[in-house]
């Protein structure tokens, strides 16, 4: 600025608070006590905007700032592990907050705005809508494995009914949203009440207890990363599955999560050809 552009604007800011800021010589401006207050509170106020400028800029870039990502237990063993560790090597300087949860307790999160992703299943018998705002893409199908003691009489079967396994003890889930898991729904079909010795939505229990002869379960393909000591074969049964993919808010605008998602598709289509396979 020109000085005596300068000083126009001083002489109105005096005009307008009423105090003198300048003491004003023939050849020379020099700040008053007021005034040089006022010019420390001035680089106070510039130096938090220049902090804010750079924290949106930080925001800004893909290589940097926050994601957060919910996930229900059995995406974490295999699934989301490949996506984010192609996602990391790409990008290091974004900050990672993964939060465990099954999607019906997590929705509320994505809702308003605590979670920029929720990785989400449906029950092919317990159908869900998202809410407004949210948008759900599945990437794949997934079938609800059969698994058994190894020396149970089964174990040896390719492919086995629903019906014929009316008689066993089962370890199962809680359900979603409603108390009543895929087993309950799928043998309702069948016309048999299953007879129920624990439920657990945790896997590596439901393994542990099959393992040991205390019954049968049905577990997902993907909660099947790793398992030992048990058989497992296909059910003839066309409402025993889960479709997986992805909610996000439409809105959102966090520059990393487009990058994550495309990450997270090429992990998704590894998982899906791999259901392909014997």
């Amino acid at each position: 600025m020109s000085p005596s552009a300068v000083s126009h604007q001083l002489t109105r800011l005096e005009r307008e608070t009423g105090v003198g800021l300048v003491e004003r010589g023939a050849q020379s401006l020099r700040l008053t006590d007021a005034g040089l207050r006022l010019a420390r509170r001035a680089q106070s106020v510039l130096d938090l905007i220049e902090a804010a400028e750079h924290d949106l800029m930080v925001q800004a870039r893909v290589d940097s700032g926050q994601l957060r990502i919910g996930f229900f237990a059995s995406a974490g063993y295999r699934l989301l592990p490949l996506a984010l560790s192609r996602f990391i090597e790409r990008h290091p300087g974004v900050e990672l907050d993964l939060v465990f949860g099954q999607p019906h307790e997590l929705l509320p999160d994505l809702e308003r705005g605590a979670l920029d992703v929720l990785v989400v299943f449906e029950q092919a018998l317990d159908p869900w809508l998202p809410p407004d705002g949210v948008e759900v893409t599945y990437l794949f199908t997934e079938p609800q494995m059969l698994v058994v003691p190894e020396r149970h009489p089964l174990a040896r079967r390719v492919r086995v009914r629903l019906g014929e396994l009316a008689d066993e003890s089962w370890i199962t889930t809680f359900g979603g949203e409603t108390p009543v898991s895929a087993l309950e729904r799928a043998s309702a079909i069948e016309g048999f009440t299953p007879r129920i010795r624990c439920r657990s939505d945790h896997y590596e229990v439901t393994l542990g207890l099959v393992r040991a002869g205390l019954g049968v379960a049905l577990v997902p393909y993907l909660g099947l990363e790793g398992a030992v000591g048990v058989a497992r074969c296909r059910l003839d049964s066309q409402h025993l599955y889960r479709r997986v993919g992805v909610a996000v808010r439409s809105t959102n605008p966090n520059p990393a999560l487009e990058s994550f998602l495309g990450h997270f598709k090429s992990a998704a289509a590894q998982v899906r050809a791999s259901l392909t396979r014997p």
